[in-house]
């Protein structure tokens, strides 16, 4: 399998996980998804990057073809009106973030604007 989602919440994203994953990585890139709360959130925020309060989205490349990402579904979902998206699409916006970054994409202007061309894409 090439994308492992484990749900760790009672929330069910209607989010096209798989085709994000293969439009960004490839079908061959080993995956590991887990949908998360704040509690979780929060905890590996600390561990990993030192920072308190609950993050939305977490990537950690494991090879060059496998990764790990951890989407905070809690946080999407509050944060979505913000950025002017339903709270699946912020969902999808979010994943589609982390793909890029697994990918090597950095933040700015590029990044972007790929992740906006994604998610017209998919809306």
């Amino acid at each position: 399998m090439t994308l492992d989602i484990h749900n760790t919440t009672q929330l069910k994203p209607k989010v096209s996980f798989e085709k994000i994953k293969k439009a960004i990585l490839g079908s061959s890139y080993e995956l590991s998804l887990v949908l998360m709360g704040d509690t979780l959130a929060t905890r590996l925020n600390k561990e990993h990057k030192n920072r308190p309060g609950p993050t939305n989205i977490l990537t950690f490349p494991i090879a060059k073809n496998e990764g790990e990402i951890f989407l905070n579904v809690r946080r999407a979902i509050r944060d979505s009106k913000k950025f002017g998206h339903t709270p699946h699409q912020h969902i999808a916006f979010l994943f589609i973030h982390g793909c890029l970054h697994l990918k090597g994409t950095e933040h700015g202007t590029s990044m972007e604007k790929r992740e906006e061309a994604l998610l017209a894409k998919l809306y």
